[in-house]
């Protein structure tokens, strides 16, 4: 059904066609039409960051910004959901257009630019929703929040979806905040990890639950880089690393109508990159930080071959643009079938 569909979305700009999809798509999960449309993989549990996953299949930060359409997407066969990014405050984001389809390269540029409409708004949206499984919630800074306050902003974020969470995700990676990667410098990110373990420490002895944290980082990194991001994990007890963002990077797609938008590229393109820094991160943990495998995943042989890089789970995103929700299983299954015996 979604490659009758296709070709009606991508006459639509980018943005709208989104948001006409997601309307779409929460209508029809409403009315059972989902269930019956789209196929669904039997389990394949998974235990990560001391969570139980149904299968190791995600649905990636970005697309469902203000949790608006979680039960819709839910009945895709997800394992696990995440949401977000959310700030402390509302932000309309970058002026539009700021996503672009790269249809050659089965690409996706945004400058988004962290457009949300506040945590109290996502908080009450996960209030109203049914699904109980796995809910990540991913936060960042406002765009107007100086950088050396930036902790200021991650600490409330924390504060308020902690008891609403599965687990929190901190990016910190977006290239579509002005200096946010800045953060992922060694100084400035132990600071930032440590005040974050504070907070989390005394949030869960206060509500008696320990949500995990994962670390959001770049695909940008050298492996010096990456190495150093792995050290401060570790001393930190950071849950999880979700590896990858989307990238600056453009010698693939600069030939390409689109290709020199500024922004963050996704899709095909990223595949290599990504799977890249998982495998660096992989040798370096050495099994003490799991690693959720995120970037290019556009096929089920892709899903797998992130698993062999070293990932515990997968999250999809542009995948979805191209292949559409039948991606999703199609993932899950090939992760099985290649799991070694």
């Amino acid at each position: 059904m979604y490659t009758l569909l296709r070709p009606l979305l991508f006459a639509l700009d980018a943005e709208s066609a989104h948001h006409l999809t997601l309307t779409s798509l929460q209508l029809a999960a409403r009315t059972g039409v989902v269930g019956a449309c789209v196929p669904l993989a039997d389990a394949a549990p998974r235990r990560v960051m001391g969570l139980d996953f149904p299968n190791p299949v995600g649905l990636a930060a970005g697309l469902d910004k203000n949790g608006e359409y979680i039960d819709a997407l839910a009945a895709l066969g997800f394992g696990f959901l995440e949401i977000g990014t959310v700030t402390p405050r509302p932000q309309p984001g970058n002026p539009r257009p700021r996503m672009f389809r790269l249809p050659a390269a089965q690409a996706v540029i945004n400058r988004m630019g962290f457009n949300n409409l506040g945590v109290d708004a996502l908080i009450a949206n996960v209030q109203r929703a049914r699904f109980r499984g796995v809910l990540g919630i991913n936060i960042g800074k406002n765009f107007d929040t100086p950088l050396e306050r930036a902790a200021d902003d991650y600490v409330a974020c924390l504060r308020k979806v902690y008891l609403h969470a599965s687990y929190v995700t901190v990016n910190i990676s977006s290239p579509n905040t002005k200096n946010l990667r800045q953060l992922q410098q060694t100084d400035e990110l132990g600071q930032l990890l440590a005040t974050l373990q504070t907070e989390r420490q005394r949030l869960a002895d206060r509500h008696g639950r320990r949500v995990p944290l994962a670390l959001k980082i770049a695909p940008d990194l050298d492996r010096t880089q990456v190495a150093a991001i792995a050290e401060l994990l570790v001393t930190h007890s950071i849950d999880a690393v979700i590896a990858t963002n989307t990238t600056i990077a453009r010698e693939a797609v600069a030939h390409l109508r689109h290709g020199a938008e500024t922004g963050g590229l996704s899709g095909a393109p990223l595949t290599l990159q990504a799977q890249t820094v998982a495998a660096q991160l992989a040798a370096a943990l050495a099994g003490a930080v799991p690693i959720i495998g995120v970037g290019g995943i556009m096929s089920g042989a892709d899903a797998a071959a992130r698993v062999a890089a070293g990932a515990s789970l997968v999250q999809l995103y542009t995948g979805l643009v191209y292949a559409g929700p039948a991606l999703v299983s199609a993932c899950i299954n090939s992760i099985r079938e290649n799991a070694p015996c």
